[in-house]
């Protein structure tokens, strides 16, 4: 493969869930490229459609529900023959899932079989996908477990879920995600449950495994500073869609889109930046108002009712993306992007 060639080019992904009285979009038109070795941050806040998106590319939304997906979304082998994982078979995608994609989840205590011992859960990818036999597959778990740097690692192979504690579940979870050596791993807000501690013991843990393997990584995550520490690109989400794409150094230097600029003022340390400049106290800032309902999408900005810079053309017609080389973003604003 190309060292320039995404390993994954995710274009114009659309998700629509269908229901009696029509389709209703809940992602809209998501692009974005992951390339080995590097980490692209998904962020926004809850409802924005990262999960669902995230979930779509591994082909498990919920089968209790009907669903309408388009776009592509294409997964380059180590020869540069791509295949897109909305088309292939679900029998192929189920080869895929594990062994080239894996994921971990944002909560791991529903996630994990609670009858079943951790090391078990974690052979059970191995001897799937690597047709080993169960000896073998045990080893396999004990060393992702060591991997990952659980404690007593030979003991906690017998150990069920609830005899863990939340920071060694999640664990558990990146052994069973990172057990085949994927070329791609989703992590879906890993740390969300988990205390600072933890969450930073976790989050180096990942960068360790990334730089051991060389795999990409699409971080989900709504924290910002985890972002800063753990990315190279970022993609914004609002409402289903992207509305900014930058290098993090760029979008947290200059971000560009109302949005983005909302969520960085959020931040306490922005606040405490800001008092150390002027001298003064700066009050920590919201975002006024809530996303909108996905079936209640007027023709224009999803943002514009929430947004301060909003303008008449902003409420009657949908922006179009203004981009610079590297920095992207989708609004009616004029000036650099």
């Amino acid at each position: 493969m190309n060292a320039t060639q995404p390993r994954l080019q995710v274009r114009d992904l659309q998700i629509r869930l269908l229901q009696g009285h029509g389709a209703l979009p809940l992602v809209r038109g998501v692009s974005f490229d992951l390339h080995d070795g590097k980490t692209l941050a998904l962020v926004g806040e809850s409802g924005s459609g990262k999960s669902l998106t995230a979930l779509s590319l591994m082909r498990l939304l919920a089968r209790n529900a009907r669903w309408e997906c388009s776009g592509q979304a294409l997964l380059s082998d180590d020869d540069g023959k791509t295949l897109d994982l909305l088309q292939i078979s679900d029998e192929h995608m189920r080869q895929l899932r594990g062994e080239r994609i894996g994921m971990i989840f944002q909560e791991p205590m529903t996630c994990l079989n609670p009858v079943l011992p951790v090391g078990e859960q974690i052979a059970e990818s191995v001897r799937l996908h690597r047709r080993l036999d169960h000896r073998s597959a045990r080893m396999q778990a004990l060393r992702a477990l060591e991997q990952v740097e659980i404690p007593s690692a030979r003991q906690r192979l017998d150990e069920y879920p609830h005899q863990l504690s939340g920071g060694m579940r999640q664990r558990v979870m990146i052994a069973m995600a990172m057990v085949c050596e994927p070329q791609i791993l989703i992590a879906d807000e890993p740390t969300t449950a988990l205390d600072v501690t933890i969450q930073a013991q976790i989050l180096n843990l990942m960068s360790r495994l990334q730089e051991q393997t060389g795999m990409s990584m699409l971080f989900i995550t709504h924290n910002l500073g985890v972002v800063a520490h753990h990315a190279e690109r970022v993609a914004v989400m609002y409402a289903g869609q992207v509305v900014e794409r930058a290098d993090v150094h760029d979008l947290f230097a200059q971000p560009s889109h109302p949005y983005t600029q909302g969520l960085l003022a959020c931040l306490p340390g922005r606040a405490r930046q800001q008092a150390r400049q002027t001298g003064r106290t700066v009050p920590l800032q919201d975002i006024g108002g809530q996303a909108p309902a996905m079936d209640a999408l007027g023709p224009g900005c999803s943002f514009a009712p929430r947004c301060s810079a909003c303008m008449p053309v902003c409420l009657s017609q949908a922006p179009a993306w203004r981009a610079s080389a590297a920095h992207q973003r989708m609004c009616h604003l004029e000036g650099q992007p």
